[in-house]
């Protein structure tokens, strides 16, 4: 028996297997039981991905990360290991020094205002990444608000609340003595206020005991339970996630305060004095409930959002203030804790991955319930979502790139609007790390061999880690393929493809000479559908065979392709 299935949408995308048979289901009509390296249009329709430009070859494992000045000056950053490299271009603009290792990359949270990127790791202090100028870039640590000395920093009392301190004068050098355990070597140089004025720490004499010098006069010698030290410290940790909100710098966690929110004084970035309490001074609670719920993302949107280990909050206040700021928890979700995925806003919803990496979450506002609810967009396709370790969203296409641990990626078309949520699963010669969407263009660094590419996701080629070149006359040696030497490559020459070739010292020879080439490595797309569902539902019949095939793209050019 022969049957004849049309066509002409695949807007489920790629569905799970667990669906044969579900003929009932809107998915499964619109679904595919494969699709591999292919991208799936908002309108339904099926096209193969792109292949991927070779760019540069990167310093090692790490993080891809956009900085946008605006629409016309636009950076990829590179985090590797104690470095950054920032490309504009695809070219290499400069290389800075950075104090994360690579293992502690996965960790590092960033956001953006104007020619600033603030970036933290909650074991390093948190650092601000400032273009002054073309190719004039600085890395430094954070500087926070200060005023004859005394700096606006977010404080903390660590110890019990019954701790108290008994100062050995009131000003100049001095020693204090605190009732309890409290004090470590790491904490010189951190700053302390006892009863509302500000020492620094010069020396740790022991466990109970430190020498201080006075920035402000202490108001009396008499033991206090009023005293706090230095929120964010090498003894206490640094913040974890950052955020802008209402023209205020908010922090959300740290190392040992993960449940702890400061936001800035309005206006006034770096300054968090609490002061009386007035509606631009800076505020700070923690978010208390029948569990610790520590801070793993926050996001800026109609409300101030934040994604925790164990639930998602909404922060309100119109405007922020301390008197009107309020927290409501919203769903009990969770987010990713070994790592910071940054959540990312798609047609006005914001998209995280859940805490047991097997979800992509939706959350989104709705007036009828005046509050947020989440859902899954990978509810029919749960193998999709296989331990996430990055992903980007590329509004050009409407296409949301998730990194996955394994080393492939998958891209969700989304368009709410139209109810299209379609993903496929792309693989590639390699072992994809990370991936950035800069100025519409969409960068990935992948490990292939023992080195690790950054690549550009490039329309008019059609292999991977691939050069174009043109010559003014026909040629048959075609050099500066060192990125692929030893490899056997497919090649494009005058629209035509000519019979694969290995590299070798960098060069390759065609059979035929030729003006216009492409060469990289060859990549194959499956579209796969389901069987029809009356077949599936029975158990019988035949799964409509798979289709292998490669595809081909006209021929760009490359200036580092010779001939």
């Amino acid at each position: 028996m022969r049957i004849r299935d049309v066509k002409t949408t695949f807007t489920a995308g790629e569905v799970s297997s667990d669906l044969l048979g579900r003929g009932d289901l809107r998915a499964y009509e619109n679904g595919a039981l494969r699709l591999r390296n292919v991208f799936i249009k908002p309108t339904g329709g099926v096209s193969r991905r792109a292949g991927l430009g070779y760019i540069d070859e990167a310093a090692g494992d790490g993080k891809l990360i956009a900085f946008e000045f605006n629409t016309e000056q636009t950076y990829l950053l590179v985090l590797t290991d104690a470095q950054i490299d920032i490309y504009a271009g695809g070219v290499l603009e400069e290389t800075i020094l950075a104090p994360w290792s690579e293992a502690q990359i996965a960790q590092v949270a960033w956001t953006q205002s104007a020619d600033t990127l603030l970036l933290t790791h909650p074991d390093l202090p948190p650092q601000k990444l400032t273009r002054s100028g073309l190719g004039v870039w600085d890395l430094s640590a954070w500087s926070f608000f200060s005023d004859g000395g005394v700096s606006y920093q977010p404080y903390y009392k660590f110890a019990s609340s019954e701790a108290t301190l008994t100062p050995s004068g009131t000003s100049g050098s001095i020693t204090l003595t605190a009732s309890e355990d409290v004090f470590t070597l790491a904490h010189e140089g951190a700053r302390l206020r006892v009863a509302g004025a500000e020492v620094e720490i010069t020396d740790f004499d022991s466990a109970t005991v430190v020498t201080v010098t006075t920035i402000e006069d202490l108001p009396s010698a008499d033991a206090t339970i009023d005293w706090y030290e230095q929120a964010f410290s090498a003894v206490r940790g640094y913040p974890a996630t950052v955020a802008f909100h209402q023209d205020r710098l908010v922090i959300g966690g740290s190392r040992d305060l993960p449940n702890r929110l400061w936001l800035s004084k309005s206006g006034d970035l770096f300054n968090f004095d609490l002061g009386e309490g007035l509606d631009d001074e800076a505020i700070e609670f923690s978010i208390l409930s029948d569990q610790v719920n520590a801070i793993r993302g926050i996001f800026s949107g109609r409300h101030l959002q934040v994604f925790t280990s164990g639930a998602e909050w909404m922060v309100t206040g119109d405007p922020l203030t301390p008197q009107s700021v309020q927290i409501r928890r919203q769903t009990r979700v969770g987010s990713v804790i070994d790592r910071h995925i940054r959540p990312v806003t798609v047609d006005g919803a914001t998209l995280f991955i859940a805490r047991n990496k097997q979800q992509l979450q939706e959350f989104l506002y709705t007036d009828l319930e005046q509050a947020y609810q989440s859902s899954d967009l990978a509810l029919l396709s749960r193998h999709m979502i296989e331990a996430p370790v990055d992903m980007d969203y590329d509004p050009k296409h409407r296409l949301l790139f998730v990194v996955r641990e394994d080393g492939q990626f998958a891209a969700l078309t989304v368009f709410r609007a139209e109810a299209v949520s379609a993903w496929t699963l792309h693989n590639t010669a390699g072992a994809v790390k990370s991936v950035a969407v800069v100025g519409g263009d969409v960068f990935v660094l992948i490990l292939r061999g023992d080195a690790y590419f950054i690549e550009k996701i490039n329309e008019t080629l059609f292999v991977d880690a691939a050069l174009s070149g043109e010559a003014g006359s026909p040629a048959s040696v075609w050099s500066g393929l060192d990125h692929l030497e030893g490899e056997e490559v497919a090649i494009l020459a005058d629209g035509q493809v000519m019979p694969s070739q290995t590299v070798i010292s960098g060069a390759v020879t065609l059979s035929e000479p030729a003006s216009q080439v492409q060469i990289g490595l060859s990549f194959t797309h499956i579209v796969e559908p389901l069987p029809p569902s009356e077949i599936g539902a029975a158990g019988g019949g035949r799964r409509a065979k798979s289709t292998p095939c490669r595809g081909h793209l006209p021929p760009a050019r490359h200036a580092e392709l010779k001939a």
